[in-house]
């Protein structure tokens, strides 16, 4: 339990729960008397009483948007045009209409967005039975919106009514919005795209980039969003308000960005300046208005340019222009650029913009800019680092209210809004001082998973309700569906953290044996029911089991665990092997096992078995690479044995690369399968293709480009690389090198290639009935240079802001992890002052401060020769710093050691 600060504004009636940080950072209003603030302590609510509950998934194509009815019901649109409905009375799927959409294009490598993309229901359903549908229709060039009548479960097409429609350019991608919502006040908002190109135009000197989509050069329209997003006299590229009439017409209710008759204006626009306002929310009691805006892909600020790009969640408080194509982010702005000549102009002003286009049809000097309420990059943010980094498509969900049955969730998100992210799944509360000013934000759920989340709605229940797109785009994907989330105010069910198998393959008779990692939240006691797999189910009050299988073959084993009060949770399945067996595969080096030494041979031996069968040295794969280090307190160094597929493919599904990729089939980014087959016969593919995924890319596979990653640690992502290229039937034909030898590393080391890694793999060739397995060892061995970045754990010492370490007292001592000191000679350290000044005497103990002695600095200097130690084992080594003076000798500064060989 967190202990949290709640601040009682009781002369609004409205309670925020801030922590102490959101208090020191609390502004109080002009109107508002600090003395009416009473505070309070409360409870954090634990995370784990979220829970997801899935009400169907696996039967669809492409949601898009949904609404859930007064008896829970729900509707559901497809981008492809089907309106389906989840009944709630009988938990099944039911098709309540068809409608004849644009949703495909017939230009090449071009992805259409179009189709049905928004729904929602009329304030007052159960009495109308309102639907309101936002769509393209086949045959014209426009996107619409109708209001539809419900009757007995389906969509009346002949109760049709138009109600508003604007041309929208087709053939051509992307940006469509069609998010609809309505306010507190009856008033309907629809999102819509700047249906423009965001990326370059085939065989040009000078294109975009990844920044503002602004050339307008004759017959390019389709790459200038200010014919679109900037201009006041049309509706793409905006969020519209109007008030439906009975009648099905529409009127423009007061407030919105431009007054009726206003020239060269709409004035339905309520918010101008959007890029891909995808989903939409409006708050039930402020009528404050939120969106998600989908951001450009440049990944890198360009100062002839302009801003890399961000993604946005924003807040209208009242009808505003909120900046696109001029400004993304914070107001970060653009500047004008000639495509003809590639030359930059000056960067726009976010009070005074100018839409100087031919395209433009609207108003030359368009309203001031407002910046984003909340903005994010590729890579980490400093203004808000708990989004994380990666692939962006930012959402809005719904505003929490507690309090007459409106919510099912504690008090403690009263008021907060829920914001959520299509590619990297997080959801996050955002807490907000009364006026609408953003405080902070917080995970909200972070115990569930969410497989593309694309629309989130607030039921008549007070519970939120998720719609998972599915990992894989424009693609039928068996885990789209529709999540409840409930709260357990009562009873939690278990937590099942892993289950492991011991030996998960093995001859016959095979002997399981399996632990569940599980425990309960409230304590209670548990139940594991086990399911082997071949039809036999076994229940134990312990968490393990153990079970012989006498029948070759490949069984999915699970366990289920279950309280008292029969709440339970399911393990992830785990697939075992009875009558073959993983093989083993090691690689022996004489000599040091922690480090190598620059252009001295590392002379390694790969040593393969395979019990009951024989090995085939032709199945044996040798290869070394060279990577970045790793820090010295959690380094990965030394042998890391596991099967092929659990290495790379488990960080591959922890990552964002699942949602637009999938192992054979195209999605928005080709089958990783094809990937594979393509960079086979490239020597460097791991580094290129490592590179691309951490660097971003466009153009090899269409013009979707691949978001940066610069978060992602290059050792995992050639991990990933790695499991894709074993996927082609091709792969491994690169030449192997001999399963002994010699590697010389070269003289000089980049920091960056600080790591030598030997990998070895093999694959038997199987059994009858079951497929071969593969077995894969590496040992990562690090160059002899230790940065004093990489020290993670000392006393006495300061770490500087360029990572150097200063011993600013008269003892002191640093910690180096698992070393290996076969033919460790002695360690060096790099200072940055001369030897003959050092006043310290400095020891080397073994394994602990107060450990065996095995070295000491040569009096005056900094270098420490060893007693020779042999025993192969990994020990942590301790240096001791003493002042052999009586009072501090000044600052000893550490920037290296250097571990030489005898």
């Amino acid at each position: 339990m967190k202990i949290t600060s709640a601040i009682l504004l009781s002369g609004i009636g409205l309670t925020v729960f801030l922590s102490a940080k959101q208090v020191n950072k609390f502004s109080f209003s002009s109107n508002l008397e600090k003395s009416k603030i009473k505070e309070l302590k409360i409870d954090t609510p634990d995370q784990d009483r979220f829970v997801k509950v899935n009400l169907v998934q696996g039967q669809f194509t492409e949601p898009t948007e949904m609404s859930v009815l007064p008896n829970l019901d729900i509707l559901v649109a497809q981008r492809r045009g089907e309106l389906l409905m989840y009944k709630n009375s009988t938990k099944k799927l039911i098709q309540s209409a068809k409608l004849d959409v644009y949703f495909k294009t017939s230009v090449a490598d071009v992805n259409a967005e179009e189709g049905l993309l928004g729904l929602t229901i009329d304030p007052k359903y159960a009495a109308n039975q309102y639907v309101y549908l936002f769509y393209s229709p086949a045959g014209k060039s426009v996107n619409r919106l109708s209001r539809f009548k419900m009757v007995n479960d389906m969509l009346s097409m002949s109760s049709e009514k138009v109600v508003l429609e604007f041309y929208a350019q087709r053939e051509i991608c992307c940006h469509t919005g069609g998010s609809l919502a309505f306010g507190p006040d009856g008033l309907l908002y629809i999102s819509t795209g700047d249906n423009s190109t965001p990326f370059d135009v085939p065989k040009q000197s000078f294109v975009n980039k990844g920044y503002a989509p602004l050339d307008n050069r004759q017959g390019l329209q389709q790459y200038d969003a200010r014919r679109s997003a900037g201009n006041t006299n049309d509706l793409r590229g905006k969020i519209l308000r109007i008030k439906v009439e009975a009648d099905g017409t529409y009127t423009i209710p007061k407030g919105n960005l431009f007054p009726v008759g206003t020239d060269k204006t709409r004035p339905e626009i309520f918010v101008m300046g959007n890029r891909n306002p995808y989903r939409i929310s409006v708050d039930q009691k402020t009528g404050f208005l939120y969106w998600g805006e989908v951001g450009p892909d440049a990944s890198n600020d360009d100062p002839l340019r302009g801003p890399r790009g961000y993604d946005e969640v924003n807040q209208a408080r009242k009808a505003g222009n909120f900046g696109w194509p001029y400004f993304i982010g914070n107001n970060y702005a653009y500047r004008s650029y000639d495509f003809t000549n590639g030359k930059s102009g000056p960067a726009f002003d976010p009070q005074n913009p100018v839409n100087n286009s031919p395209n433009n049809t609207g108003l030359e000097n368009i309203p001031a800019a407002n910046p984003a309420f909340i903005w994010y990059p590729y890579g980490e943010s400093k203004d808000f680092p708990q989004v994380g980094s990666g692939g962006r498509t930012a959402m809005a969900g719904p505003t929490l209210y507690s309090g007459a049955g409106s919510s099912a969730y504690p008090d403690y998100y009263n008021g907060k809004l829920i914001i959520y992210e299509w590619v990297r799944g997080w959801v996050k509360a955002v807490t907000m001082a009364p006026n609408g000013d953003y405080l902070s934000m917080e995970p909200i759920m972070s115990n569930l998973s969410f497989s593309a989340p694309i629309d989130m709605e607030l039921g008549p229940d007070g519970k939120i309700y998720v719609l998972e797109y599915g990992k894989g785009w424009f693609s039928k994907n068996p885990d789209a569906g529709i999540a409840r989330v409930d709260y357990l105010k009562g009873n939690r069910p278990p937590m099942v953290t892993n289950l492991v198998i011991d030996k998960p393959s093995g001859l016959l008779p095979y002997r399981l044996d399996a632990k569940v990692m599980a425990k309960d939240p409230d304590g209670d006691k548990l139940t594991y029911v086990w399911n082997l797999g071949n039809g036999i189910v076994k229940t134990t009050m312990v968490p393990e089991l153990h079970y012989t299988y006498t029948k070759a073959g490949e069984y999915p084993v699970s366990v289920r665990v279950t309280d008292n009060a029969k709440a339970s949770a399911k393990s992830a399945t785990v697939p075992v092997f009875a009558g073959n067996e993983h093989p083993k595969v090691d690689i022996v080096v004489s000599g040091n096992k922690s480090f190598y030494f620059p252009g001295k041979p590392v002379s390694y031996q790969v040593l393969v078995s395979d019990k009951g069968a024989t090995v085939n040295k032709d199945r044996v794969f040798v290869s070394n690479s060279y990577t970045e280090g790793t820090d010295m307190a959690g380094a990965q160094l030394g042998h890391q044995q596991a099967a092929q597929t659990l290495i790379g493919k488990s960080l591959m599904m922890k990552s964002d690369c699942s949602t637009c990729h999938k192992v054979s089939e195209a999605s928005i980014g080709p089958a990783f399968s094809k990937v594979s087959t393509k960079y086979q016969t490239e020597p460097k593919a791991v580094e290129y293709l490592a590179s691309k995924v951490i660097k971003g890319s466009s153009g090899v596979w269409g013009e979707v480009p691949m978001p940066a990653h610069p978060a992602m640690k290059e050792t995992e992502v050639k991990q990933i690389v790695e499991w894709i290229l074993s996927l082609s039937a091709k792969a491994n034909t690169i030449a192997s090198l001999p399963t002994s030898g010699k590697i010389v590393p070269p003289e000089t080391v980049s920091k960056n290639k600080s790591v030598l890694t030997l990998k070895a793999s093999y694959s038997d060739l199987g059994s009858k009935g079951l497929r071969p397995l593969t077995i894969t060892n590496t040992l990562n061995l690090r160059n002899n240079v230790i940065n004093s970045t990489d020290i993670k754990s000392f006393s006495g010492f300061s770490k500087a802001d360029n990572g150097a370490l200063n011993l600013t007292k008269n003892t002191g001592w640093l910690k180096l992890s698992a070393i290996d000191l076969t033919n460790i000679g002695s360690f060096e350290i790099v200072s940055g002052r001369a030897q003959n000044d050092v006043n310290y005497e400095i020891e080397l103990r073994l394994d602990s401060e107060n450990g065996k002695i095995i070295g000491k600095n040569i009096p005056g200097k900094l270098s420490l020769p060893i007693d020779f130690i042999s025993d192969g084992k990994y020990h942590n080594i301790f240096l001791m710093f003493k002042s052999n003076q009586d009072a501090n000798n000044g600052n000893l500064t550490i920037r290296q050691i250097v571990v030489e060989s005898k």
